[in-house]
């Protein structure tokens, strides 16, 4: 596997470490400028909306300038923009200054998910999504213990602790991902394909079933797994917050140990079985979730939530690396943009059906969200066996 594979796999796990060290801290340090639980719970959302916002902008500066520069620029954005976040002197400059760390992660996002699927010929595309992936999780783990304690001390130090590990992801991707940029040969054996365009991805059925299954992922996995999971624990459930806790750990060990494992069905066997294997069990544990009463019930659907979403965070980009070849950034970032987009509207749907109706309820409708994903990967063609320098085999549109 490609150097730059692993190198992503360390910037990936950079930032995670410090998003996660800054994460508890923000909703707090909003506070301290005297505004409402809403307006703390806005510089969150900021972030995540300007992300979304910009990462067709940023798919289009991939496909024109290059993934490396695309990254490094990302990456300095959103650290200068913690940087002074956390020196803010008003509610007003730190939610504006958070909005444009939006920015820069959509930018980061798009060039290393497309520089990943790039590098890497077609036999080791999930793979290498799960060793990029892997980095993230990592982080994500170690981060907020330690940001907790940070927090605990200063509000306004995790930021600088953020902006510092960010500075470290830019020197590591500026200094060893110097043969990865531009117009360079993409992997060993393959020719030099032509940019694709998102109009000629969305023509494809298998891009569609990618766009709606990650559309799930962010719905489910980024989105309800932080907003109503450790709620629907405690309230309906009736068990104490510790079990939240239980459950995110059993889950995120399980899709961390079954990452390259995914990946590699996913390379052999094929994306559409592993994309029908992940959405099988990501639906059924969902649904599980809708029905359990008992916490027996609910840790086994974490650890069948956590193998499914193995599966989901590797084989869909596959394909997209698959039917966007060589510089697809556009295609990329529409992709990121399904997942961010069921990251900011799931809570809130998933929410109001949860007040209005029941917990049941919430989780039963977003197993709907993955059902459709999977659905579409029943009926969509195989995109693994792709001729190297030409048109995926056996591929068709719509």
């Amino acid at each position: 596997m490609p150097r730059e594979v692993a190198v992503l796999a360390a910037v990936a796990f950079a930032v995670a470490l410090g998003f996660g060290v800054v994460a508890p801290a923000i909703p707090l340090f909003a506070r301290e400028f005297g505004v409402g639980r809403t307006a703390a719970g806005a510089v969150v959302s900021a972030f995540a909306a300007m992300r979304l916002a910009s990462a067709l902008l940023g798919g289009r500066l991939v496909d024109r300038y290059g993934e490396r520069l695309v990254l490094a620029t990302g990456i300095g954005i959103v650290a200068v923009s913690s940087l002074l976040a956390g020196l803010a002197q008003s509610y007003a400059q730190l939610l504006v200054l958070r909005g444009v760390g939006g920015v820069g992660s959509a930018m980061f996002t798009v060039s290393a998910v497309s520089l990943v699927l790039r590098v890497v010929g077609p036999d080791q595309r999930a793979r290498a999504m799960g060793v990029y992936q892997g980095g993230f999780i990592l982080g994500g783990i170690a981060g907020p213990a330690f940001g907790g304690a940070l927090a605990g001390g200063s509000l306004r130090a995790p930021f600088f602790v953020y902006a510092a590990t960010l500075a470290a992801a830019g020197a590591i991707g500026m200094v060893f991902l110097r043969a990865a940029h531009l117009g360079e040969a993409p992997a060993q054996g393959t020719a030099a394909p032509e940019r694709t365009t998102l109009r000629q991805s969305l023509g494809l059925a298998s891009y569609r079933a990618a766009l709606v299954t990650n559309l799930g992922v962010g719905w489910v996995l980024l989105g309800l797994r932080a907003s109503l999971l450790p709620l629907f624990v405690v309230e309906g459930l009736g068990r104490d917050p510790f079990w939240t806790g239980v459950g995110l750990v059993v889950s995120a060990l399980g899709q961390a140990a079954l990452l390259l494992p995914a990946g590699r069905v996913a390379d052999t066997v094929g994306r559409r079985p592993a994309m029908l294997l992940g959405g099988v069990l990501a639906v059924g544990s969902t649904a599980t979730l809708a029905l359990s009463t008992s916490v027996v019930a609910y840790v086994l659907a974490m650890v069948a939530f956590g193998a499914g979403f193995a599966f989901l965070g590797t084989a869909p980009a596959a394909v997209v690396g698959d039917v966007a070849p060589g510089r697809g950034g556009t295609s990329v970032a529409a992709f990121q943009m399904a997942s961010d987009l069921g990251a900011v509207v799931g809570p809130v749907l998933a929410g109001a059906l949860a007040d209005s109706v029941s917990y049941g309820a919430a989780w039963g409708a977003s197993a709907g969200v993955l059902a459709a994903g999977l659905l579409l990967t029943a009926v969509m063609p195989e995109t693994r066996r792709a001729a190297p320098a030409g048109p995926v085999a056996g591929h068709r549109p719509g």
